[in-house]
């Protein structure tokens, strides 16, 4: 065989070769699981392998030879004028499509598909066309995991933007219609809005329910409308959810089931046609809050359970939400309740020393708080404090040491001696412990209790300021522990902020807290406020101290309007509480008041009696004199048994006749119950039985007893005492 006839041998075999090649691959082609479609050049249907998406739907004989737009139309796509067009692109331009994405409908059951389509021109060895190879994968699977992961990103994003139980519930239903749903209620439980919610493990049948949100894609309201009560029969799947705390997909529903029947809802779904639905549970922290409901009519592809898996997910982050603006309700009410619990303007007994207006703004925080407190002589005690922690413990302990501060009032300390017990008070063990359990574990994942509550309290501050005032004296005690000082306003138009020697917050450091004395003016006005930043003269401070000059200099200026102006104008933070306190100070009359320095002699007692007598006369009380003489009588001898010095007496007539006996002995008085066969011991029982109140108060330099008596009648004075 010559070398010439075996070469032509060798390229006749290697063509065959080529050629049995090309029809295994062809063959492993239309064997594949990718969906194949042979269009002629007028792109009628010529061929198609047996994995054709939906060809089993439809006769073979009625498949060939139909143009592209019946068979477009047969496969029902999203887009068939779009496949048609790209597919007469590629059939023009020979450049081929890749990945374009069409969803097809089969149509009994209903289903939805995704499919990525490839579209090739086809040519012969010469080049001529021969028509348009169509190449259809299935990607529902992937599609519907991306349109899940979207969706749930969505509602990462969109669902609890504020701490409003309404406004969460809200956004659940608008992310959800219409990628999931045709309309989607949430309702939840009364108690709920409270700031409440059931322990793990009660039975929720029957509890009360309120519609918080709803969103249709037809743009109707729903039934019942938001806001309104959402009781829902038994037996109905609603009902189901709450009793079993487990998930409710009804693929198919009966339009004719008796629990349809019940109310107007059920109308609703028979006039829409529902076809299917779905209702989950909204439960956060092992507590359950609601349900939310979805419903199907529109979109003809029935709900299933990849769809409640994903219903459950969305929930979870809706129901997280939703016990966030729990919690923020709950401590938002405790304190609103506290912070108005806790501002007491003070009543009738404070009237002679001050006129007081404050204006409070609360945001939350809970941690803002004042009071107005009478003390003995017809003196007064404004106090303030704040926090800038956060939370409903913040806000138990606010109106603990209200509290305490009112209960520290009752004993006549001095504010230095007040702010050192509230600091001891502040920075114990024990309520160091009741705050860090304070929470209960509530929102926290485990293990990070420890450092939020270290966090917390190394960020918290909580001050305070007390002052006291004297209408006799026109003096004005005041210590602080690290709180804003106040501001005065004069009635010659001065304004300035009284030095007060600063503290540490309570709790914190080392107690050093001093009292500084400051006589002020009748009518000057005391502004007492929680913001660091409020200072007379400070640059971009925009409040009218020009108001608080003239509410000094005319009595007539309303203080509660001068509050409200103060309020708006300072630029208090918004997350915080605020509070403004003003106080127009008043003096007694020179005529209101009598005071004597007696020897440290036993003729004191007599003394004290006959100056008490002639006093009483002279203001026209004289029924008030038997009481009055024993009553100066055993204070004075009282401090006889422990004073070295001179010893004072003082007597006010105000709203009340007070009797006060001062000596330089720190020894605080005892009241005893004498026994009938002693022969001392009765003078403090005798004076508690003769006066309405009684009790004793340090000073500087040693204490003072004082007792009130109540006034039968108006005393006859020099001026008549302040309204």
């Amino acid at each position: 065989m010559s070398a010439a006839s075996g070469a032509g041998g060798a390229a006749a075999r290697g063509m065959r070769e080529v050629s049995e090649l090309d029809a295994a691959v062809l063959s492993a082609l239309f064997e594949s699981p990718i969906s194949l479609y042979v269009l002629d050049p007028e792109l009628r249907l010529i061929r198609f392998n047996p994995s054709s998406r939906g060809i089993r739907d439809f006769p073979m004989a009625d498949m060939l030879g139909r143009p592209i737009q019946e068979v477009l139309h047969l496969f029902n796509l999203d887009r068939p004028e779009e496949a048609e067009r790209l597919t007469r692109q590629v059939l023009a331009s020979g450049e081929p499509v890749l990945d374009e994405r069409f969803t097809a409908r089969s149509r009994d059951p209903v289903v939805e598909s995704v499919h990525s389509v490839g579209c090739f021109r086809l040519h012969d060895s010469k080049g001529a066309v021969l028509g348009v190879l169509v190449a259809v994968t299935d990607v529902t699977e992937r599609a519907e995991a991306g349109a899940r992961l979207s969706l749930l990103n969505l509602a990462n994003t969109h669902i609890g933007t504020t701490l409003d139980v309404y406004q969460t519930a809200q956004e659940l239903c608008e992310v959800c219609v219409p990628q999931l749903a045709d309309a989607v209620s949430v309702d939840v439980l009364d108690s709920l809005l409270r700031g409440e919610v059931p322990a793990p493990g009660s039975k929720l049948r029957g509890q009360s329910l309120r519609r918080a949100g709803f969103f249709s894609i037809s743009g109707n309201p729903g039934i019942p409308a938001v806001g309104e009560g959402a009781s829902y029969p038994y037996d109905t799947p609603f009902d189901n959810v709450l009793s079993s705390l487990h998930s409710t997909l009804i693929g198919q529903v009966d339009l004719g089931a008796e629990w349809l029947t019940h109310d107007l809802r059920g109308t609703r779904m028979r006039d829409v046609g529902l076809h299917s639905m779905m209702s989950v549970p909204l439960s956060a922290r092992g507590a359950v809050l609601g349900i939310a409901s979805f419903y199907r009519w529109r979109n003809p592809v029935h709900l299933g359970p990849p769809d409640v898996e994903l219903a459950e997910q969305i929930a979870a982050v809706a129901a997280l939400s939703l016990d966030n603006a729990r919690l923020y309700t709950r401590e938002r009410s405790v304190a609103r309740l506290l912070g108005a619990s806790s501002q007491r303007p003070g009543g009738e007994s404070v009237r002679s020393a001050v006129q007081i207006a404050h204006a409070y703004r609360p945001a939350g925080a809970g941690g803002a708080w004042f009071d107005v407190v009478s003390l003995s002589g017809s003196r007064v005690a404004l106090v303030m404090g704040d926090s800038t922690g956060l939370g409903a413990h913040v806000a138990a302990a606010m109106g603990e040491l209200r509290a305490a501060s009112a209960a520290l009032s009752g004993l006549d300390l001095l504010p230095d001696e007040i702010l050192e017990r509230l600091h001891i008070m502040a920075g114990g063990p024990d309520r160091r412990a009741y705050e860090a359990s304070a929470d209960g574990g509530e929102g926290r994942s485990e293990g990070s209790a420890d450092a939020d509550d270290a966090d917390e309290a190394g960020a918290r501050r909580e001050t305070c300021l007390y002052l006291v005032y004297d209408p006799a004296t026109r003096t004005c005690s005041i210590a602080s522990a690290g709180h804003p000082p106040p501001i005065v306003a004069f009635a010659d138009g001065r304004i300035e902020q009284l030095a007060v020697p600063q503290g540490p917050p309570l709790g914190q450091g080392e107690a050093e807290y001093v009292a500084s004395e400051h006589v002020l003016q009748e009518g000057a006005v005391l502004l007492l406020h929680n913001d660091e930043r409020l200072q007379p003269g400070r640059e971009g401070t925009e409040v009218p101290f020009e108001l608080l000059a003239r509410a000094a200099s005319g009595p007539g200026a309303s203080l509660d309007e001068l509050c409200d102006a103060i309020m708006d104008a300072a630029a208090f933070p918004p997350e915080r509480d605020a509070i403004v306190l003003l106080a127009r100070t008043r003096a007694l009359h020179a005529s209101q008041t009598a005071s004597w320095m007696l020897p440290a002699s036993f003729e004191a007692a007599g003394q004290a009696r006959r100056l008490a007598t002639t006093q009483l006369k002279d203001w026209g009380i004289e029924e008030l004199s038997d009481s009055t003489e024993l009553v100066v009588s055993e204070l004075v001898t009282n401090a006889l048994r422990y004073a070295e010095g001179p010893i004072g007496l003082r007597l006010i007539c105000d709203r009340a006749l007070t009797c006060e006996v001062s000596d330089d002995s720190n020894t605080a008085p005892r009241l005893r119950r004498a026994r009938d066969d002693d022969e001392g011991g009765r003078g403090l029982f005798i004076t508690e039985q003769l006066t309405q109140r009684w009790g004793a108060r340090p000073n500087r330099h040693g204490k003072t007893i004082w007792a009130e008596q109540p006034l039968v009648r108006s005393p006859a004075l020099g001026a008549t005492p302040p309204a």
